[in-house]
């Protein structure tokens, strides 16, 4: 029977784990989440256990990223499911603070985030996100003080904010993108998935859909502004709230004219009912 991962809850538990855990020069690689893991999450498991020797996860629910609108409150906890999950997966550490030990009286720091982190996808619709996701993470980096950190694709505009993040501010950590996990019929794995209806759910999967459709078009010399139209027409018509559907450069995000700009990234965000999903796919 496999063994459950030690839990730490403190900074002194967390150091003398990590220390215990980093004896014959073992590498360590930290999975930030924020519990409710699905099968996206234990996939980043996995490729951080062919990484690296130990493997630390990080739950905790960040409330700086959350808007006072936004469902900090009704986020998904599922802490018992969650152990167990990575029990099976043989995970070393488990980091699990609380709010005041992230965030303690007279906690006035935050980082700024430019870059990525201002292309006018997310940063348009949550502009408190990304600052949020940089100051936790940054936190993370320097409690767990891994060689690597892995984070999902999904998140992709995130994902490019934290890489930069890491080298701009020489934190030492390699940051790695791991491809999205994906339910049989397309729909990205997300935790928010579970608020979609049964009408939701069947309806969910044409975000990916259309990007696919859109993509194959692209690659065929389709014109950009045709396609991009085509399925933002198609996104609305299933009964979507479309935020986004852009065709950005998949390193800088920067808008692009044509395939040639670079390589290019599709990027959706749409919200069905009250859950909002978000995806992309390379071109």
């Amino acid at each position: 029977m496999p063994r459950a991962p030690v839990v730490a809850r403190t900074l002194p538990s967390l150091r003398r784990t990590l220390e215990s855990l980093r004896t014959r020069r073992a590498t360590v690689a930290l999975v930030p989440t924020m519990g409710a893991l699905h099968d996206g999450h234990l996939a980043l498991v996995h490729q951080a256990k062919r990484r690296a020797s130990k493997v630390v996860v990080s739950i905790f629910v960040n409330p700086t990223q959350f808007a006072p609108h936004e469902d900090f409150g009704s986020y998904p906890r599922t802490w018992k499911a969650d152990i167990a999950k990575l029990t099976q997966a043989q995970v070393d550490l488990v980091w699990n603070p609380d709010v005041g030990t992230m965030y303690p009286a007279g906690f006035a720091t935050r980082i700024l985030t430019e870059g990525p982190a201002t292309a006018g996808l997310e940063d348009r619709f949550r502009p408190h996100f990304f600052g949020g996701v940089a100051t936790v993470v940054g936190k993370l980096f320097t409690q767990c003080r891994p060689d690597v950190a892995l984070f999902g694709q999904k998140d992709y505009q995130q994902l490019k904010v934290v890489t930069r993040m890491a080298a701009d501010l020489d934190l030492g950590v390699k940051v790695i993108g791991v491809p999205i996990v994906r339910e049989r019929d397309g729909l990205a794995m997300s935790s928010r998935n579970v608020y979609l209806s049964t009408a939701q759910r069947a309806v969910a999967p044409m975000l990916h859909r259309v990007m696919k459709e859109a993509a194959k078009r692209l690659r065929n010399g389709g014109n950009l502004e045709t396609v991009m139209a085509d399925g933002t027409k198609t996104i609305g018509d299933a009964g979507f709230a479309l935020d986004y559907f852009e065709a950005r450069h998949a390193e800088t995000l920067a808008p692009i004219r044509s395939l040639k700009d670079g390589p290019v990234r599709l990027l959706v965000a749409a919200k069905i009912g009250t859950t909002r999903l978000i995806d992309n796919i390379g071109v």
